[in-house]
């Protein structure tokens, strides 16, 4: 994009964004909320606008007042005993006075031989937090694939927009569970985090609902240390045909849904394409990207008869990436404006020969059969395929120098006063593994009287691949350190993998006091087995939620959560000439974590926002270490330490204007572990921080119109976390060896920076019909500026050198990208 182009639409949308908010026109209704039997004055009825969670309630003496943009509203008024009403009202400029409408409410008596209890909600229960899809596609980020929205969840750790994967509460990136429609998905199980992981497989425009628990989910999840997401693809019912299709400079997508056959049956369709090579270009290393990111899903809900339906789910996804590096350049260290002698200022210039070729394909199928045996007895069972095929293969030589760099110089190739280090870098990898995974399950619910009973059971058989055949050296040429090549890792080997896992839990949830939903415990027992440590594990959890008035919400939780060991952590990180069978711990066991979550949630109807705060400890044994080496996952493959994490999170949310949420995060976290005696060496003593030790991370998520037209809006993304710990390389000085494995040095003693990002966008919207086949068909034009202040992020390093002269090379993040899309809805 010429720079005259991107300067223009740069200050454009930072225009938008610097408007004078006192050019909306505002206005206010007020009134009073009466008995209609008596006339006396209700309070704590909830007055909202209608499809909206925009409102207030009435004070002791019956009266609200509530501020709006002027134009007409629909206002609704509900409380506990009275029947629900909604009236309309027309809000003019508040230079014309308060609007006023006053409102009665009948009473609304039911005689009950007693309280049912039908549902469990999932505001019931501890460290949940619903995502709107419409929020997703209005979040500014790189991809929309649901996965990255999370990161404006609390407790979720921040540090890598290129990355799909996220850790909850000092959880490891693999202590999450998926379930799309019921049925899990995975991650990929190649152990990177970058940007050869594409699209994550949640697709928000199919997305209806998408659940997360951060903490304390129920026990018909499984067996995982961290969170659960739940998401609920449409299953239409009697719905013509509507849908979206959207087109932007990194990805395209479209999806339709409707339903046949008199709405017996019901089905949804999606299908998207990436092709971001722009986006990861504005990185430090240069060279020809290629990566082509697609998937096509679909989901299906035919209803045999009124107490029967079959569900049906199916994905398939296809990511390569493809790069031939040619050049890095790496500025890094100290620059001294008053005393430029002072300064220590250096430069990585290298240059690459090769290319590297990463993929992985994956296969999802899933068949339910849903039945009501009665209106309060459920059964449902199911069967699902998981397959995927991932590759890493490349061939890479580069060649580098470290030198000194005058600031002042400007950036120039020869600009370099003097070479610390040439360096000369050999990797090569031919890699796969092929993972399947075939799982039946069976789930049942009974309604009671004050109960909802569930129960189920679940049986997988697992297959794995695995082809490992890499090399990655080091050849130095520094007169000052006797060494001529370093090997960092040289693997080679194949094996398979055959186990199966058998699952069970049982689950209550009751009501017990009168007034209903006021107070409901739900506890459960989960146990799990393993065949390949031949391991049973028991988990019990326990959960409450107390609403003590129509404004303070109060709940808890504890439980035991198990986690069994998966391929990746059986197998550790081979050494030497170890092999993956000779590497496989069959004395492993499962990661426990002791969980405890309290909190609460306040409504304060002046201004109407929720408040929610919950603290959380975990107690952790068994656990599997872990270091994350330049962006690369590597286990120990034994259970070779305990730890602690304990934090507080914290969230302000609500609809500063009607029917635009916007909320703000804070989170305070400590997350550490101490290895076993038998594990330690002079590095791993004492208690240290984990590598997911985010201190302190800040998100928001703020939406607005522009003053004056609501058909503009404006989307704003804000990122802050503090530094996550890394461990460094030992110089290891005055070896002789010529040839030397690289030694880590003290385990977690260094923190990367912290990591900040804006993100802004600015949609504006087009209605084109005002009904369409079923919806109104509008036009979304979207301008994002990604990463606005063009902040330098560092997501792991590199070495280079050897001996006195071993340096830190930063891997950087993107800078300001601009990113525009269109979005047809209809």
């Amino acid at each position: 994009m010429p720079r005259s182009l991107a300067s223009f639409l740069l200050g454009a949308c930072l225009a938008l964004l610097v408007l004078p908010v006192q050019a909306q026109r505002w206005g206010t209704v007020q009134g009073t909320v009466t008995d209609s039997a008596d006339g006396t004055p209700l309070p704590g009825v909830t007055v909202i606008v209608q499809d909206t969670d925009f409102g207030t309630a009435t004070t002791p003496s019956g009266r609200y007042s509530l501020r709006l943009p002027t134009g007409r509203y629909a206002l609704r008024f509900s409380s506990v005993g009275f029947t629900t009403r909604v009236d309309s009202v027309r809000v003019t400029d508040e230079e014309q006075g308060p609007t006023t409408l006053n409102v009665t409410l009948a009473s609304s008596i039911t005689e009950m031989d007693g309280l049912t209890v039908t549902d469990t909600r999932v505001q019931q229960e501890t460290g949940v937090y619903e995502i709107d899809p419409k929020d997703v596609q209005n979040i500014p980020t790189p991809f929309k694939d649901g996965f990255r929205a999370l990161k404006t969840v609390p407790g979720v750790a921040t540090n890598n927009e290129l990355s799909q994967q996220y850790s909850v509460r000092g959880g490891g990136y693999n202590e999450n569970l998926i379930f799309i429609n019921g049925f899990e998905v995975f991650m990929p199980f190649r152990a990177r985090q970058g940007e050869q992981e594409g699209l994550g497989l949640l697709n928000p425009d199919m997305a209806t609902d998408i659940t997360f628990y951060t903490g304390g989910f129920p026990p018909r999840y499984g067996g995982k240390l961290s969170s659960a997401l739940d998401v609920q693809y449409a299953q239409p019912e009697e719905q013509s045909l509507s849908g979206s299709a959207s087109l932007s400079t990194l990805d395209a997508s479209v999806h339709a849904q409707s339903s046949a056959l008199d709405g017996d049956l019901g089905w949804a369709v999606g299908a998207r394409r990436a092709q971001p090579g722009q986006f990861f270009n504005t990185q430090d290393l240069k060279g020809e990207y290629d990566p082509r990111f697609q998937d096509v899903q679909g989901s299906l809900v035919y209803r045999l008869s009124d107490r029967t339906s079959v569900e049906a789910l199916g994905i398939w996804a296809d990511h390569v990436f493809r790069l031939e590096p040619r050049e890095r350049t790496t500025y890094y260290g100290v620059i001294s404006l008053q005393d430029p002698s002072a300064s220590d200022f250096q430069a990585l210039r290298t240059s690459f020969n090769g290319k590297r070729t990463d993929g992985y394909t994956t296969t999802l199928g899933g068949l339910r059969l849903n039945t009501d045996l009665s209106e309060r007895i459920s059964i449902e069972h199911d069967i699902s395929y998981f397959g995927t095929r991932e590759t890493e293969s490349f061939d890479v030589t580069s060649k580098g120098r470290i030198c000194e760099v005058s600031p002042t110089a400007g950036d120039t190739p020869d600009n370099c006063t003097r070479t610390v280090t040439n360096v000369e870098r050999i990797r090569f990898a031919d890699n796969l593994v092929d993972v399947e995974r075939l799982t039946g399950s069976g789930h049942y619910r009974w309604v009671l009287d004050r109960h909802v009973l569930e129960g189920g059971w679940s049986a997988r058989r697992m297959h794995f691949d695995d082809r490992l055949n890499e090399e990655n050296a080091l050849v130095i040429n520094d007169p000052d350190v006797n060494i001529d090549r370093i090997v960092v890792d040289d693997l080679k080997d194949q094996a398979t993998f055959n186990e199966h896992q058998l699952g069970f839990y049982l689950q209550d949830a009751v009501d017990l006091l009168s007034t209903r939903d006021r107070m409901v415990v739900t506890g459960g027992l989960r146990s799990d087995y393993y065949s390949f440590n031949n391991e049973w594990t028991i988990s019990p959890r326990l959960s409450a939620r107390f609403k003590y008035n129509e404004r303070l919400s109060l709940n808890g939780s504890w439980g035991i959560y198990s986690q069994q060991p998966a391929y990746r952590e059986l197998r550790g990180t081979p050494q030497g000439d170890d092999t993956i069978d000779d590497i496989l711990n069959r004395d492993l066991q499962s990661q426990r974590s002791m969980q405890i979550v309290a909190g609460g949630e306040y409504f304060f109807p002046e201004s109407r926002l929720y408040l929610r705060a919950e603290a959380y400890y975990k107690d952790l044994n068994n656990i599997i270490s872990y270091t994350i080496e330049d962006i690369r996952v590597n286990y120990s493959g034994e259970n070779d330490a305990y730890g602690y994490t304990y934090g507080l999170d914290l969230q302000l949310r609500g609809e500063f204007v009607p029917g635009l949420k916007s909320w703000f995060n804070y989170s305070f976290m400590v997350a550490r572990e101490n290895f076993k005696q038998e594990f330690q060496d002079s590095n791993t003593q004492g208690w240290m921080p984990r590598p997911t030790d985010q201190r302190h991370t800040f998100s928001a998520f703020v939406q607005d119109y522009v003053p004056g037209d609501k058909s503009w809006k404006l989307h704003l993304r804000l990122l802050y976390g503090s530094g996550l710990p890394y461990t460094t390389v030992n110089p290891e000085q005055g070896t002789d060896d010529r040839v030397q494995q690289r030694v880590p040095g003290e385990r977690m003693a260094q923190r990367l920076p912290a990591y900040r990002r804006v993100d802004v966008g600015a949609t504006k919207e087009l209605e084109l019909a005002e009904k369409g086949l079923s919806e109104p068909v509008t036009l979304d034009l979207t301008l994002e500026v990604l990463n606005l202040f063009d902040m330098d992020n560092t997501v792991a390093y590199s070495w280079a050198g050897a001996g006195a002269n071993i340096t830190r090379i930063p891997k950087r993040l993107t800078p300001r990208t601009l990113n525009a899309r269109l979005r047809l809805t209809f």
